[in-house]
């Protein structure tokens, strides 16, 4: 492969993520694995087959109308998912063996006397001139353009002709890079809506991954069975735009030490469909992900322009403090802390298969945008373009900083 640390190189290929049977798409009544937070499980009335109560998390089997319910509930709450969709069929106690593991590791850091030094920054003159390229007029284009179609919905009548036109936009940006680059288009079994994905080669720790990713797919809350407009500019036409702004701007970086991969997923607002087929597949193949930056929704500044929350649930205390770093040295935004239960967007799929997530947020929770899932979640007068430019910042950093740094958290992966 040395050879491609010398030449440009634009490859497109489709990845079939082959799961076990249990990852096949769901037929109507068909009763499936699911793990979710144990309170929107009882709030349905929905039993569960067994829950945690030290994640929150519950367990339950099953079918497509109980999983409707779910959403619809998920999204009364003000959150997108609302459960992850177990691809690979895992059993109770492997699902809650593994949210324990990643809890004594939180834990274990936070006690440790090393614990600032494992998060530290060093400013770095390239990653200021790289991160001060962000452009808030871009991401209003780009925003527009994505929340233009009719709805992205993952089982809509068009569900990829959103991804299709994305993947020429991004075939066309890599194309002039010197990059070493790789397009995939990746489908998946438990959704007919295909993921994108975007390889940086690292030049010298290609195997250690440094992800970043955002759901593509929009939903109307009443959506199942109904013929109603999804146009998703918040929920997650914003988040999907910053990580195409960072991508911008890092084609025209250096090679990085270790390979960044940018992904827009999947079927997020139907159980996180396509990240949970990708974290699983990365597990099973024992692939090094360093950390991981989830953004989903970052255009509505709820709780003030340049406030931003930091989930602190199924995310890694070590990550968060890196980002807390990462933020004082290069963006410059007044975090906050805030939870947002199991399943509230893609970083609980890596977070659940032992890889470092994190997840930074347009506001708190109580004051996030309350147009979302509906046909209302276009640009209005309350859409900020600089708030969220801090977003594509944050990546930005997060992708030459972590990229070529040696800097990671230990490992509980199994």
């Amino acid at each position: 492969m040395d050879h491609l640390r010398n030449c440009a190189r634009l490859t497109i290929v489709a990845l079939t993520l082959f799961t076990s049977l249990s990852a096949t798409a769901a037929r109507p009544g068909q009763r499936m694995p699911i793990l979710t937070d144990a309170r929107l499980l009882h709030a349905v009335g929905i039993t569960p087959v067994t829950q945690d109560y030290v994640s929150g998390t519950a367990y339950a089997i099953v079918d497509s109308r109980q999983r409707e319910i779910i959403t619809a509930k998920a999204h009364e709450w003000g959150r997108c998912g609302g459960y992850e969709l177990l691809v690979n069929g895992d059993s109770p106690n492997y699902v809650f063996g593994g949210l324990q593991m990643m809890q004594m590791q939180n834990t274990a850091f936070m006690r440790s006397p090393r614990f600032l030094a494992f998060a530290q920054v060093d400013e770095n003159e390239l990653i200021k001139r790289a991160v001060s390229q962000v452009s808030a007029s871009n991401l209003k284009s780009m925003v527009s353009w994505l929340s233009s179609y009719p709805d992205r919905y993952n089982r809509g009548e068009t569900p990829n002709k959103h991804v299709q036109d994305l993947y020429e936009k991004l075939k066309e940006m890599a194309s002039g890079s010197s990059l070493p680059v790789q397009i995939d288009v990746i489908d998946h079994k438990s959704t007919p809506q295909k993921s994108l994905r975007v390889h940086i080669q690292g030049k010298s720790r290609p195997n250690e991954i440094v992800a970043m990713g955002g759901h593509l797919d929009s939903i109307n809350q009443s959506w199942f069975g109904a013929n109603k407009k999804a146009p998703g500019a918040d929920d997650n036409a914003s988040g999907s735009s910053n990580l195409i702004e960072a991508l911008r701007i890092l084609l025209q970086q250096p090679q990085p030490e270790r390979s960044i991969e940018i992904f827009w997923y999947a079927g997020e607002e139907s159980g996180l469909l396509g990240s949970a087929e990708i974290a699983s597949v990365y597990r099973s193949q024992n692939r090094d992900v360093v950390g991981v930056l989830q953004l989903d929704m970052t255009l509505h500044p709820g709780e003030g322009e340049f406030v931003i929350a930091s989930m602190t649930d199924f995310t890694s205390a070590w990550l968060r403090e890196y980002f807390a770093n990462l933020n004082s040295a290069y963006v410059g935004a007044k975090i906050v802390e805030d939870r947002c239960g199991y399943g509230c967007s893609d970083h609980a799929s890596w977070h659940r298969n032992g890889y470092p997530a994190l997840m930074p947020f347009e506001s708190k929770m109580r004051s996030m945008n309350n147009n979302i899932h509906t046909e209302k979640d276009v640009i209005n007068a309350d859409s900020n373009f600089a708030h969220s430019a801090m977003f594509s910042k944050i990546a930005v950093a997060f992708a030459m900083d972590l990229g070529n740094s040696n800097a990671r958290a230990p490992s509980p992966r199994r």
